[in-house]
């Protein structure tokens, strides 16, 4: 990897297009380099991954909204929505099926200075794939080049400390991948990603009070607006130029300012893409920084019930965990029972309590309504706080990061309980690290009742065969699902 500094400049200062972060993250995705084994296994996981996600999410209100403006815009060739059949434009196809797969947050994370969830680059891939007529080989290459781009970008840009929401760094990510899965010339790509980071620069706010279904929404726009940038890009039009280094451009004004610089590792000419490797998906429907305390949740309950009344729980966590989905947000929502399943689903407080009283976390039970005004429930989460520990923040940020915390639980009776956990138990470096076997099972256990079996059975054998499809084979990779396909809602479309 080759480390880049990236700052701003003063327009007076010529910086040449080929020392601008647009354009080396353009080298990267147009680099023809070979993709490797471990990462087309990695891929085959996380279309499987992304596939089970978005079967769980069908019949739900927001998804079936975005399903309903991609129903409009049929196309041909076109591209599939998940769960219906027909050909669609595909950026529409990609705004539908990029809401299935963010509505549950429930696919892969990779979090360093930033958050992100690199599956999110794989439903505008998929579907300009299906519309260009290109082979599963060639989207193999365009989805291991938006992971690569997204992934660094989060490794060397924080925008969260900037309310910035991280789908700015998606947005560039996409036009690369895309640019990967077409061919295309580097300065093309260089002007598609300048035009992407422009157009899906958004505050942090879809993440913050009472979170709505734009926080599902944010991901599918960015990959959206990618495809269109891409498609100007393809016609000859331009971007703002630099776009990150310029003097009213990205870092100057809405990251840091002049006097800071950033570093972006990046590969170099003829390195493989590897960083979909540093990636992981998640065994529970919540945000990822909760996932090691549902586990911790689950081994703590039977201690407490033996023990007798809970007093109070303190997480010592990470300065991110803290400020994100802990107290430390000084959001009231988090505590409200009335809350939207996106606020709970960014409640650490809430999220524990019903861990450590049910023993098990659910994709739809552990959210409802009637779940979430227990009595006993509302009772304990009011006694759930976070803090954050210098030591876990530094953890978090550590080449091996870890993403738990120290939790300490006071009974009535004055005893202390107390227990740890750096990572999930799925994480590569968990308890029970997600292969293969477990992509599948969480594809099964999502699909049932939604995707016939024998539907089931050809997306799986397809989809293992991923770099060995043709085009029409990739065409033909959707998922059918009984559903009832008649618009649900009305819009202008």
């Amino acid at each position: 990897m080759i480390e880049h500094t990236v700052r701003s400049y003063r327009s007076a200062e010529a910086l040449p297009r080929e020392e601008q972060l647009a354009w080396k993250l353009a080298a990267v995705a147009t680099d023809p380099v070979p993709v490797t084994p471990e990462v087309t296994e990695m891929v085959i996981n996380r279309v499987i991954d992304n596939a089970a996600v978005a079967a769980a999410s069908l019949t739900r209100r927001p998804v079936s909204a975005a399903r309903d403006q991609a129903l409009a815009h049929p196309a041909a060739p076109g591209a599939t929505v998940f769960g219906v059949p027909g050909r669609f434009s595909p950026e529409w196809a990609a705004w539908a099926n990029g809401v299935a797969v963010r509505e549950l947050d429930y696919h892969d994370t990779f979090l360093a200075a930033d958050y992100s969830h690199p599956g999110d680059n794989i439903p505008p891939v998929l579907a300009v794939a299906q519309h260009a007529g290109r082979t599963g080989a060639d989207l193999v290459r365009g989805i291991a080049a938006g992971y690569e781009l997204q992934v660094d970008l989060v490794r060397g840009i924080c925008l969260h400390e900037h309310k910035i929401d991280h789908i700015a760094h998606l947005g560039p990510s996409v036009a690369g991948g895309l640019g990967a899965l077409l061919g295309l010339d580097t300065a093309v790509v260089y002007q598609a990603i300048g035009q992407a980071l422009h157009t899906t620069t958004t505050t942090r706010q879809s993440r913050k009070g009472e979170i709505s279904s734009w926080k599902a929404y944010a991901p599918a726009f960015a990959g959206k607006a990618a495809i269109e940038a891409v498609d100007r890009a393809m016609r000859g039009e331009g971007a703002p130029s630099p776009i990150y280094e310029g003097e009213d451009g990205f870092i100057a004004w809405l990251l840091s300012g002049p006097e800071v610089s950033y570093v972006v590792p990046l590969p170099g000419p003829g390195e493989p893409k590897r960083s979909i490797l540093d990636t992981y998906t998640k065994e529970h429907s919540a945000e990822y920084q909760s996932q090691a305390l549902i586990d911790l949740a689950r081994r703590l309950g039977p201690r407490i019930g033996e023990l007798g009344k809970v007093e109070r729980v303190v997480i010592h966590t990470s300065h991110h965990t803290h400020y994100v989905i802990g107290s430390g947000a000084n959001d009231p929502q988090k505590y409200d029972p009335r809350a939207s399943r996106e606020t709970l689903d960014h409640s650490i407080p809430y999220i524990f309590a019903v861990a450590l009283q049910d023993g098990s976390w659910h994709h739809e039970a552990s959210y409802a309504a009637a779940r979430a005004a227990r009595p006993d429930t509302v009772e304990l989460w009011q006694k759930i706080t976070t803090v954050e520990d210098p030591e876990w923040t530094r953890r978090y940020h550590a080449p091996e990061p870890a993403f738990g915390g120290h939790v300490e639980v006071t009974l009535a009776d004055g005893t202390v309980v107390t227990d740890e956990i750096a990572v999930a138990d799925a994480h590569p470096a968990g308890a029970r690290p997600f292969a293969r076997e477990q992509y599948v099972a969480k594809f099964r256990t999502l699909a049932d009742g939604v995707v016939a079996k024998a539907d089931q059975d050809r997306f799986l054998e397809t989809v293992t065969r991923l770099p060995q499809l043709d085009a029409a084979e990739v065409r033909e990779l959707a998922l059918p699902a009984a559903i009832d396909a008649n618009l649900a809602t009305k819009g202008i479309f």
